[in-house]
């Protein structure tokens, strides 16, 4: 399975959802990172340097970065979903479809 990086703003029930499912997730807040206003570049470089997929709800940040630096371990931005296990559910359906996220942005869209 896959080897996740939740930035802070990412749910902990998705992220724990997504654990059911068998993925390895660090959260900010378990790498002594959280509350701490990271610039975004940093994040990023943090997840690349953990050799783990970014995971975030900051959607506008990320895709901006993804496009000046696209040597990083892969992107997932997801929109705001209060269905913590349906969000959990499609992260892993696009997980599992993708052969290779090094360098790669996922979008996750809530349905409707």
């Amino acid at each position: 399975m896959a080897r996740l990086y939740a930035n802070e703003n990412f749910p902990l029930p998705a992220v724990e959802a997504l654990r059911r499912l068998g993925h390895d997730v660090l959260t900010s807040y378990e790498s002594g990172r959280a509350g701490q206003a990271i610039p975004d570049e940093e994040v990023l470089a943090f997840a690349v340097a953990e050799a783990r997929i970014l995971i975030t709800l900051n959607r506008k940040h990320f895709v901006r970065l993804h496009q000046r630096y696209v040597d990083h371990t892969g992107i997932i931005v997801c929109t705001v979903d209060p269905d913590f296990k349906a969000l959990a559910q499609r992260v892993h359906a696009a997980l599992m479809t993708q052969h290779q996220m090094a360098g790669q942005l996922v979008r996750i869209n809530r349905p409707g």
